[in-house]
């Protein structure tokens, strides 16, 4: 059974509510103990001090139906992103903490700033492939899992994270784009600095130091010449991938092309979205499958139980924990707490899907539960994740191949499952022993 080694953590398991602190070093090894202490004493936390000016609060929300409600309200709750753009044209000097303008924050400004013409940018741009169109990857999902199982399969351990769960969306995202897969390294290296800040970045607000800042700007103008080397190509030669989708299409809600500058904003969201969340959430359900005897048998006997499985552990372990999202536009009251307007909004989604009071035996993995779905991992309302799809796709095949090919899977011994700092449950490595299955 799992084992934490917490001599390795730098902060101590919270007792009490003065103990809480989610965003610290170490924070990552106890935030289910913390969501606990938070449900009970604190379901709405106030920041002091850490609103987008410094006379401003912001306030972190832990239960279901409050995060539920603000995040399909996009008129009652905005963006932070939204507004924070619109303040910087206003007066630059009078936002602190502002994000740094990326490829992806400058495609938004101009592609989707407000509900409408978000939708228009899902259904046409990114849905017929990484939405509901997902399903025209299923074959070369499959064949992705395939080769990575063949690179192990024959020892008698291996590395569930750098072996398995973090090239495989590496490599599907590569051939989606239509990126060489011997670029995968490269799409490595920058989507690391695309999800630095969250990794990185001090507080709610994930702010990272000048110095941080530059680095990832160096290695992020590498990767949007590589983007408009590609875009470049495809305008005049296009394949059957997305960006030559993108390079051509004209695009109904503006009435025009896409421009170089927004098809790198969205191959960039492509890239931040579309690595970090199905590699955490392919390595949690494995420690989820191992910690319950019987489980692996069960899904390989049922193969329709894959799905419940995958999305109860998205529940149980939501691969982004959280984020400063949304801000109020006027005051506003949750759990009996008054908030007053202009405050942050930090949607703490990873407490959510275990709120008590939302679902039944919130820490109990369940096949059976109801309404398996209606977990926050992917948030909900306009802007709920665009790539769910490919995420969800990705995720079932892999434990479907997994069932077919291995009899066992078990911890090996030296795991210290440990986590990255910043707001992503991101195990660092998960080593394991497995059998074969002898008709594979």
């Amino acid at each position: 059974m799992r084992q934490v080694n917490h001599e390795l953590s730098a902060m101590r398991c919270p007792h009490a509510l003065a103990d809480v602190d989610l965003f610290g070093p170490g924070a990552a090894e106890h935030w289910y103990e913390a969501y606990a202490i938070l449900h009970a004493e604190a379901p709405v936390l106030r920041l002091p001090g850490e609103g987008l000016t410094p006379d401003r609060d912001a306030f972190v929300l832990s239960k279901y139906e409050d995060i539920a409600r603000v995040v399909r309200d996009w008129e009652r709750y905005p963006p932070t992103l939204s507004l924070l753009l619109e303040a910087r044209k206003a007066d630059p000097a009078s936002v602190r903490a502002m994000p740094d303008i990326d490829a992806m924050v400058k495609s938004i400004a101009t592609l989707r700033p407000n509900p409408e013409l978000w939708r228009a940018h899902r259904q046409q741009l990114t849905d017929p492939w990484v939405g509901p169109g997902a399903k025209r990857h299923e074959a070369m999902i499959t064949s992705h899992v395939d080769t990575l199982i063949d690179q192990w399969i024959a020892g008698e351990k291996f590395d569930f994270v750098a072996d398995f769960a973090r090239p495989l969306p590496q490599r599907t995202m590569a051939d989606v784009l239509g990126f060489p897969l011997e670029d995968v390294k490269d799409l490595e290296i920058w989507g690391n600095a695309q999800v630095m800040s969250y990794v990185h970045g001090c507080g709610h607000n994930n702010i990272l130091t000048p110095e941080q800042t530059a680095e990832k700007f160096r290695l992020l103008a590498g990767f949007s010449d590589y983007v408009r080397d590609h875009v470049r190509r495809r305008r005049a030669n296009p394949g059957e991938d997305m960006i030559s989708f993108l390079a051509q299409v004209h695009y109904e809600a503006l009435d025009r092309k896409l421009t170089d500058d927004e098809i790198d904003g969205i191959v960039y969201a492509m890239v931040i979205g579309g690595l970090e969340t199905t590699q955490y959430a392919l390595v949690e359900q494995a420690q989820l499958l191992i910690e319950r005897p019987g489980l692996f048998a069960k899904l390989k006997a049922d193969r329709s139980l894959i799905r419940p499985f995958t999305e109860e552990g998205m529940r149980l372990r939501s691969p982004t924990q959280g984020l400063s999202t949304r801000i109020t536009s006027q005051g506003e009251v949750f759990q009996g707490i008054h908030v007053p307007a202009g405050s942050t909004l930090h949607l703490r989604w990873g407490a959510a899907n275990i709120d008590p009071d939302e679902f039944e035996d919130p820490l109990e993995l369940k096949l059976d539960r109801a309404a398996v779905t209606r977990h926050l991992a992917f948030s909900a309302g306009p802007r709920v994740c665009p790539g769910t799809g490919l995420s969800r796709l990705e995720q079932t095949i892999a434990w479907n191949r997994l069932c077919d090919r291995l009899a066992a899977l078990d911890y090996a011994p030296g795991n210290t499952f440990l986590h990255q700092p910043g707001i992503m449950l991101g195990t660092l490595a998960l080593h394991c022993t497995f059998e074969r299955e002898i008709s594979a």
